[in-house]
């Protein structure tokens, strides 16, 4: 029997997809702070690089070069300095910005004094930072027009992966090295923007693809993705988020969808909706991730997937059982499929990570698919979901209609 991709999702993902119909409407709060701060950086470094060339400008004009004959409207070299050049750094004016390098450099005539008329002054400013906070601050405005992209036309996504490609490029490679850093990998990550389905940045998913053997299983799996997200399109996705630990990652995936629509053959409604209720909960998937040889991805071990925060009476409570826990044990699964699937082998993808900072992160599949994160938090455990009421919506409802129109005491 050959064994392909397709086959372990339709075998892995029959107890997940029997509450899970489907995936939408994201949380904005994090893109917005994060956006927020992105427009206003970038004109706060545009004041900082004005200020250095007029401070520049200030002491070539009126320094000592004046009495060796030095000329006031010499050119002002703003450009990086290597780490060769001789430095001397100028400090004795207090209004300096802090953060620019003033330097003189030895004269080509071999005069070596404090304003040789041959001298030229170099300042060294770094533009990446700006160039950065301009490139984060467009990326979070598409990315938040689209809904993380799931909305966005070809277009858009060729210019935000065109914007990622050039931040990860240039960010320096003490921020990006090793994945293994828990100052920056430990905590809470939100989705920001993904260039595929939001839900294969889950490590259930990521298994799914890594068992493809060849490039046309891969687009048989890329297919079967669009297909099943389709299916799924009355729901819609909440908050996406990775919680990473020291060797575990838990991937949260939050949905709703109406529970009760209007029918207009069986109940005397002309309006084209549906009831306030709602079906919620998260797919909740867990693996253990190692640290690559190079330090630059973590390989993944799926572990389980679970359904937490289901507010459908009943199912809530067999869910929630902790004596008898309702998961897919994937590692089961696996055992199964070697000893009686010729070929096949326990999946471990790999999940290439890049650091913009200590707050933003790229993360790419084995494919190159692009997920933008964002920081939210250092906390390292699972969301607890126990504060979600199994009751579809109906508890709030009721309350509304009385805070509104009934204005009973309860």
């Amino acid at each position: 029997m050959k064994f392909s991709a397709p086959l372990f999702l339709a075998v892995a993902s029959s107890s997940v997809d029997a509450f899970n119909v489907g995936v939408g409407g994201p949380s904005l709060s994090l893109r917005t702070r994060q956006l927020k701060n992105a427009v206003a950086l970038a004109p706060a470094s545009s004041s900082i690089i004005k200020s250095s060339q007029l401070y520049a400008t200030d002491v070539i004009a009126s320094g000592d070069g004046e009495e060796s004959g030095g000329d006031p409207s010499a050119d002002v070299d703003v450009a990086e300095v290597e780490e060769e050049s001789p430095m001397e750094e100028v400090d004795d004016n207090d209004d300096a910005p802090s953060d620019v390098d003033v330097t003189i450099e030895e004269g080509q005539g071999g005069e070596t004094g404090e304003t040789a008329s041959s001298s030229t002054m170099s300042m060294s400013i770094s533009m990446s930072d700006v160039e950065k906070a301009q490139q984060l601050q467009k990326l979070l405005i598409l990315a938040s027009s689209t809904d993380r992209g799931q909305f966005a036309s070809t277009k858009e996504h060729e210019e935000m992966d065109r914007i990622i490609y050039s931040m990860e490029t240039s960010t320096s490679e003490e921020k990006t090295t090793s994945v293994d850093k828990s100052a920056m990998m430990e905590g809470t990550w939100e989705l920001l923007y993904s260039s595929t389905q939001l839900f294969r940045s889950s490590p259930f998913f990521m298994a799914g693809r890594a068992v493809c053997q060849t490039e046309e299983e891969a687009q048989r799996y890329d297919w079967f993705c669009d297909m099943h997200r389709a299916a799924l399109a009355i729901s819609e996705i909440g908050k996406v988020r990775q919680i990473i630990s020291s060797d575990r990652m838990v991937s949260e995936f939050e949905v709703n969808v109406g529970s009760v629509p209007f029918l207009s053959d069986l109940i005397p409604f002309t309006y084209s909706g549906g009831m306030p209720f709602t079906i919620n909960g998260a797919i909740v998937s867990s693996a253990d991730i190692t640290p690559t040889a190079d330090e630059k991805a973590w390989e993944i071990y799926m572990d389980t997937v679970e359904i937490k925060g289901s507010n459908i009476p009943l199912l809530r409570q067999l869910l929630d059982n902790e004596q008898v826990p309702v998961s897919l044990q994937s590692r089961k699964l696996a055992s199964v499929l070697e000893e009686n699937v010729s070929g096949y082998n326990t999946p471990k993808p790999i999940f290439e990570t890049t650091y913009l900072d200590d707050t933003i992160r790229i993360s790419r599949d084995q494919d190159g698919k692009v997920f933008l994160y964002g920081k939210s938090s250092d906390v390292t455990e699972p969301t607890e979901y126990k504060s979600v009421d199994s009751d579809l919506g109906i508890l709030k409802l009721l309350e509304g209609l009385n805070d509104n129109f009934f204005k009973l005491s309860m």
